[in-house]
């Protein structure tokens, strides 16, 4: 027989766009004001780019064309609607985007342009534990006219190094360290063409020697043989120096003594010694910075400096954090815009912690004070007493209901709130509760104040607690 009312399809997950509570979103929108103060402290200024990009401009660059997803119009005004619709594409990672940008406001902007972005982006790849189809990036970048020094890539990785310091601080967000490797294409390219290789078996080669983190060496050696055509000395040099890992700049005596000589190598030898020593000031037990001449980064707009970061504990996950420096990326033709620019995977990050069962905040609403309502009647009055502690700053809201007292207290527990004001009759004082300790005292909604680490929710890694 048939049901009078049908029943309701069940909702269910949509794998690859990740959705968060509130207690774990407070901790995301905590990690973006780190971030963001941090790199405002540098001078970068905040933009937002369009979400969409013509597939011209998103293909343009690197094997992307599985990843995008492809705009069209459901329903068309007009016949020719979703053909003009077909060549729009959503943003797969916001430093394409931010090259068209810089080409459409050059004339606006002052250069060396340095912008930080935090803003989401779509890739069709398969979902997994840290990857989604819809997630999050933090990027800062800095661009030039024709020319950008060197010292911004140093600068680029100190930015982010400190801002990794901050993220994994106790005293702030406490998350698990990081390790930002870093590595030069310049001495790549210069090694394996001082191996004698020409330009075809160098990209060949580092294509294959990037699949280092996936493939055992002996596999990798046996395909630098048979698919890049190398010989066995070649193949055991390139493997050699992708073995090369220093928390100093004394890899460069160890690339030295593999004796291959070349113009481009002494160049990226040079910088990639000049930013780890530049960094190591700034380098902790919670953020360490490596040289790790096996990365290379995979797609080819990059031409000097390449960076990735390993989060602890979580290194099934790959690099959280990447970029490099992009020389041609940008141009109209007539005037080139090189950049240096390093990108954080906030989803790919933070997720997989909250997903795990690491991180969260000590209560999924910002109210610090829940006022109790004695009867509706007195509404107004409770009303009254909220208005005057949020002009203090203080979070707080009125009662739903003028339940017993024993009710509305169990109602703030329940949202984990610390405390209920409680409006005094006429000529007694208001009295507040902490209801996680049952003290309750006389209060002034003009002068009260909670406890600073009361005063916002606090973000808790296990059974630690951290001030946000």
């Amino acid at each position: 027989m048939t049901s009078e009312k049908a029943k309701a399809a069940p909702i269910r997950p949509l794998s690859g766009f990740p959705e968060l509570l509130p207690a774990q979103r407070y901790v995301e929108q905590q990690v973006v004001a780190t971030l963001a103060r941090t790199f405002e402290l540098h001078g970068f200024a905040n933009i937002e780019t369009r979400a969409v990009e013509p597939m011209d401009q998103l293909l343009r660059k690197g094997d992307t064309s599985k990843e995008v997803y492809v705009l069209r119009r459901l329903q068309a005004d007009d016949a020719g609607a979703d053909d003009r619709a077909k060549g729009i594409g959503l943003h797969f990672d916001l430093t394409v985007p931010f090259a068209r940008y810089v080409l459409e406001n050059a004339g606006k902007l002052e250069f060396p342009f340095r912008r930080f972005q935090i803003q989401k982006v779509w890739r069709g790849e398969r979902p997994q534990e840290g990857r989604f189809r819809e997630f999050t990036q933090a990027d800062i970048d800095i661009v030039g006219r024709d020319t950008l020094s060197f010292h911004h890539d140093v600068e680029v990785a100190r930015v982010m190094l400190e801002a990794l310091g901050k993220l994994a601080s106790p005293d702030s967000i406490g998350l698990p360290g990081f390790r930002l490797q870093v590595n030069n294409r310049k001495l790549i390219q210069g090694f394996y063409a001082g191996l004698g290789l020409d330009e075809h078996g160098v990209d060949e080669v580092m294509r294959l020697v990037d699949k280092l983190d996936k493939l055992d060496p002996a596999t990798v050696r046996e395909l630098l043989l048979t698919e890049a055509g190398v010989s066995d000395d070649q193949a055991d040099k390139a493997l050699a120096l992708a073995t090369i890992r220093t928390t100093d700049d004394s890899f460069v005596a160890r690339v030295r003594a593999l004796g291959v000589e070349h113009e481009l190598l002494d160049e990226g030898l040079d910088e990639l010694a000049t930013l780890v020593r530049a960094c190591a000031p700034l380098a902790t037990e919670r953020t360490r910075i490596e040289a790790d001449l096996s990365i290379a980064r995979g797609l080819d707009y990059y031409t000097g400096t390449v960076f990735e970061t390993r989060l602890d504990g979580y290194e099934s996950l790959g690099s959280i954090c990447s970029g490099g420096r992009y020389d041609a990326l940008a141009s109209d033709g007539r005037t080139t815009y090189p950049g240096v620019g390093i990108s954080l995977g906030l989803s790919r990050l933070l997720v997989t912690l909250i997903q795990r069962g690491g991180l969260t905040a000590d209560r999924s609403v910002p109210s610090v004070v829940l006022v109790a309502v004695t009867d509706e009647e007195s509404r107004a009055g409770a009303d009254e007493v909220a208005t005057a502690l949020r002009a203090r700053d203080i979070p707080c809201e009125v009662a739903p209901s003028a339940a017993k007292f024993g009710k509305q207290i169990r109602h703030a527990e329940r949202r984990g709130i610390p405390y209920v004001w409680f409006t005094g009759a006429a000529g007694k004082p208001d009295e507040i509760k902490d209801i996680r300790s049952g003290n309750q005292v006389a209060a002034d909604r003009a002068t009260w104040q909670p406890p600073t680490e009361d005063l916002r929710p606090q973000v808790v890694t296990h059974t630690e607690r951290h001030s946000s």
